[in-house]
């Protein structure tokens, strides 16, 4: 066989390299990553949190030595509980995929809860805490309850356990209160909606002295509803004085916090808003027996203090009437003493013109024959002028 002879211009362009563009390689590594990684769970911190109009996440994910870009798009975001921030440590799931116009790599997560806690209780401290700094949960802000209610309202679900314990826990200590419910979905899909729009009608109403807010217990997927931010935010708004009453006495959620009163379980609620009229009952018969006992015991001390003021009112009533009398007298005698009839009974006399009553205090101007009428003490005679 004859053996093939090779110029060094053939060997060298037999062996030349392909030259790739920069779109291949990106593609090729494309492929690479995403059919090698399509389905990967990673952990790490989140920072460069971005949240722009679009409704899609972007942050990074990073450990001690590295990190990667990651995009969570608005439709898986919208599922989540709670808020994801810069620092948050995240267990996440989703793909790796290649965004080929830069030509790095990211990961498109599609579910991530905290690391450590779980999602809902993450959500629940991040609610708790942004609504106690708007002051959701200050006590002064608390309404007080009303001594006897003439009418509750109730908002939970009318099939539960919770609505029957508390009518039969009403009816049994106050049987006159009445009561009106507003029938409502406690868990799932727009339970929260439901709830936020009962509180609103109640408060539309002018007969509803307090409300009663709650269901009976359950996970904390079950309660869930009752620490969503538009059910809290009602029952702060509400001018009623509300109730909360959700699940059992160690469950605690953000509709506790703030409320105005809140109850460890519904009977308890209903034990709150209405008093025992048995209880009342014995009160005021209790109080009758004693102010009974105070008017038997104390009447014979009131009668003697009585007595005694009488005595001391007609001494001075005596001797008020003997001194003003003494006056009266006293005064009798001046006014006597200064009277021209007491004058005239020492035997003086009083002389006037017949037909006035000026008397006359001099003979001079008086002419002969001139009438003339003397008073005395007792009577008076006519007389005449005689030279």
């Amino acid at each position: 066989m004859e053996q093939q002879v090779l110029d060094f211009e053939t060997l060298v362009a037999s062996q030349k390299p392909h030259i790739h563009s920069i779109s291949e390689i990106t593609r090729a590594i494309r492929a690479l990553v995403e059919e090698g990684y399509p389905d990967v769970w990673v952990c790490g911190e989140v920072s460069n949190f971005r949240d722009p109009g679009s409704g899609h996440f972007y942050f990074t994910l990073k450990d001690a030595s590295a990190q990667v870009a990651a995009v969570m798009f608005r439709g898986a975001n919208q599922k989540l509980s709670f808020k994801i921030e810069n620092g948050t440590e995240l267990i996440c799931h989703g793909r790796i995929s290649v965004y080929e116009a830069r030509g790095n790599y990211q990961i498109v997560i599609d579910h991530c809860e905290p690391k450590g806690v779980g999602a809902l209780q993450l959500a629940f401290e991040q609610l708790k805490k942004k609504l106690a700094g708007e002051g959701l949960f200050d006590p002064k802000q608390k309404k007080k309850l009303p001594f006897l209610p003439a009418k509750i309202g109730i908002v939970t679900s009318e099939t539960g356990a919770a609505i029957r314990d508390m009518i039969k826990v009403l009816h049994r200590r106050m049987p006159s209160v009445a009561v009106l419910l507003v029938p409502v979905k406690v868990q799932g899909e727009g339970a929260a909606a439901e709830i936020t729009a009962a509180i609103t009608l109640l408060n539309r109403r002018d007969d509803i002295d307090v409300m009663i807010v709650g269901r009976g217990g359950g996970s904390l997927e079950d309660l869930w509803v009752f620490n969503e931010e538009i059910v809290a935010r009602a029952i702060f708004a509400s001018r009623i004085p509300v109730v909360s009453a959700v699940g059992h006495e160690i469950d605690f959620t953000i509709a506790d916090f703030v409320a105005d009163v809140r109850a460890p379980t519904p009977s308890a609620a209903a034990e709150i808003v209405v008093p025992n009229r048995a209880d009342l009952i014995a009160t005021v018969q209790n109080h009758a027996k004693r102010l009974e006992q105070a008017v038997v015991r104390n009447f014979p001390q009131r009668m003697m203090q009585i007595d005694g003021l009488r005595e001391r009112l007609q001494y001075s009533w005596q001797v008020g009437w003997n001194q003003h009398n003494d006056y009266l007298k006293r005064l009798m005698s001046n006014l006597d003493h200064l009277s021209p009839l007491h004058i005239l009974g020492k035997g003086y006399s009083v002389v006037t013109r017949e037909g006035s009553t000026t008397p006359l205090k001099s003979a001079r101007g008086l002419k002969e024959n001139d009438p003339l009428q003397i008073r005395f003490a007792e009577g008076h005679v006519q007389a005449q002028v005689v030279k």
